[in-house]
């Protein structure tokens, strides 16, 4: 009797068993089946996820499969979860994606950008009392840039700084890095630092939401226009589902209500095709600025 409640017993734990695993095999399959979806945190987490819901929501239609936003926690997170494909898309800034692409050996493809990334620019603030009204005014002051892989917050201001004969390092008084664009502006507007240097669009945005006083902080300098950021995949991504994302990206139509809220959130006119060539200024400008 007691050998039969035995087998009994080891049945029923096995058959318990079988069920676990079944449904641990179950769970990482959905979650392996899950399309990931992150980018650079350009701006605070919530923003992110407020900006990139909507998209994320119109790829799963588009892609017919479950699309997943989660936000990263700095920008070189961006890059390695790329390269080690813990995500299937990021939206990359232009020098982030040299840095993937560097990373992985050159399997990162790029596949779409905003139209408004073929002749991006960033922009220097000051308090309108500074008295700082060109780049040469800077020296001595306390200065800000963006993350320090930023594209517009960090390596392109710096690389315009250098060819105006400005070296940061040795011409600042004080060097910060607020790590988000919006970050970057809050901290001109408190006082924290005398001028800093970040995205175009961020700016616009908040001056169109009346998010910062341009009677106390405004641009005193813009920058002339470079290639930014773009929509990459890693090249292991079967060549069907690349096309595929890439052709709902392009598919985004301003005409289209739906389509144009999407775009206006991510502060885009259209999504256009994109090439790894058109980073190459980017690549050499970084190298330039010993930033590789």
């Amino acid at each position: 009797m007691k050998s039969l409640f035995l087998v009994q017993t080891k049945r029923v734990f096995l058959t318990c068993a079988a069920l676990a695993t079944g449904a641990a095999l179950t769970s990482l399959a959905q979650a392996q089946s899950a399309f990931r979806v992150t980018t650079i945190p350009e701006e605070a987490a919530t923003e992110q996820v407020r900006k990139f819901t909507p998209l994320a929501s119109y790829l799963e239609k588009a892609l017919g499969v479950k699309v997943e936003f989660t936000p990263v926690s700095d920008y070189p997170a961006a890059v390695e979860t790329l390269v080690n494909k813990k995500v299937d898309l990021v939206w990359f800034g232009g020098f982030t994606f040299v840095q993937a692409n560097l990373r992985s050996g050159g399997k990162v493809v790029p596949l779409a950008q905003r139209e408004e990334d073929t002749k991006f620019q960033s922009v220097f603030i000051a308090k309108t009392d500074s008295g700082i009204k060109s780049l040469a005014d800077m020296k001595g002051k306390q200065i800000s840039f963006g993350s320090q892989s930023s594209t517009s917050g960090h390596l392109m201001p710096r690389s315009f700084l250098l060819q105006a004969n400005i070296n940061p390092e040795k011409d600042f008084r004080r060097i910060a890095y607020s790590g988000a664009h919006d970050a970057t502006i809050a901290s001109v507007v408190s006082g924290k630092v005398d001028a800093a240097a970040l995205d175009i669009t961020v700016w616009k945005k908040f001056v169109t939401e009346s998010k910062v006083d341009t009677k106390a902080v405004d641009v005193f300098f813009t920058t002339p226009g470079y290639f930014n950021y773009n929509w990459s995949v890693h090249a292991d991504m079967p060549a069907a589902m690349q096309a595929k994302v890439k052709a709902a990206l392009l598919a985004l139509d301003p005409a289209n209500p739906e389509h144009a809220e999407i775009l206006k959130l991510n502060r885009a006119t259209r999504y256009i095709a994109t090439t790894p060539d058109n980073y190459k200024g980017l690549e050499a400008a970084a190298r330039s600025a010993g930033l590789l």
